[in-house]
């Protein structure tokens, strides 16, 4: 068994085909072919079972992937060890949260860039267990997320405090205190968002009815305020980078205490220079 035989079933395992995986790693597909044929046979298991002109891991092969991704990780940590003087270089693969991704990561982003230039970063947004799980199963080498993480193989830092407004149609009637919002309808995320979970338990605690809507996207949360469809509640970065003030009020409530938002990565590396640079710059911009 070769770490390139390793890197190779990865590959596959990532894209779902030998095709992408030969053009991914830059070999002809014949010798991926064989080299993962050879693997199975030392492994005495099917690894893949094939599905139309894809490639989908059996049960053995999901089995053998969790094993692989902590290898691989290790390798490369264990590599970088030996390079603690070297500028971080190679690929930063980040996940955040919508909102963090709208408000408060690009500049970091810029800056971070700037700083270091041989990081290829790649990005995505999505919701926060989802990103999490990504991060657990090494398809994320960190994440930023506004949840505190309570598993056992992340490892967090708090990156930064989230104020929380509330924001009504500039049409809307003056929201003089939480009761005004009684019968009214939200646009928020759907069940799970952390910033829903206060809307919802504040408006419980003061037994004040409200209705929500999910919508996954803060983008369509805010053009339907604008709209004068409902009202939702943000981030307040979100507000202040975005929204155009003569369409949309906001209102703050001392029962809406800032949410902590985190860093996190998996514990099982233990040294990611590209990842632990992200940081430090980030606590020194205090973003």
């Amino acid at each position: 068994m070769e770490l390139s035989q390793l890197r190779m079933f990865k590959t596959i395992a990532d894209l779902g085909s030998i095709a992408r995986a030969a053009e991914e790693l830059h070999c002809v597909p014949s010798n991926i072919t064989t080299r993962i044929r050879k693997l199975e046979e030392e492994l005495g298991q099917d690894l893949f079972v094939r599905q139309g002109r894809g490639l989908r891991l059996s049960q053995n092969g999901q089995v053998f992937l969790e094993h692989v991704n902590k290898i691989l990780i290790q390798c490369d940590a264990a590599k970088q060890s030996m390079q603690q003087d070297i500028h971080p270089t190679g690929l930063f693969k980040l996940g955040a949260i919508e909102s963090s991704a709208m408000s408060r990561l690009p500049s970091l982003l810029a800056a971070f860039h700037q700083e270091y230039p041989d990081v290829q970063i790649q990005f995505q947004t999505d919701r926060w267990p989802v990103l999490q799980h990504e991060v657990l199963n090494f398809r994320l080498d960190a994440a930023v997320i506004a949840a505190k993480p309570t598993h056992p193989n992340i490892g967090f830092a708090a990156l930064y405090q989230e104020p929380l407004i509330l924001i009504a149609p500039a049409t809307h009637p003056i929201i003089q205190s939480p009761q005004d919002l009684a019968g009214l309808g939200f646009f928020m995320w759907p069940a799970g968002c952390p910033y829903r979970q206060i809307l919802e338990s504040w408006t419980k605690s003061l037994d004040i009815p409200i209705h929500i809507t999910d919508m996954a996207s803060n983008g369509a949360i805010l053009g339907c305020v604008s709209a004068g469809a409902g009202l939702a509640m943000v981030p307040k970065s979100i507000f202040d980078r975005f929204i155009q003030k003569s369409e949309i009020h906001h209102y703050q409530f001392d029962a809406l205490t800032p949410v902590t938002n985190y860093f996190i990565w998996n514990k099982n590396v233990t040294k990611h220079p590209a990842k632990e640079a992200f940081l430090s710059l980030a606590n020194r911009l205090n973003i």
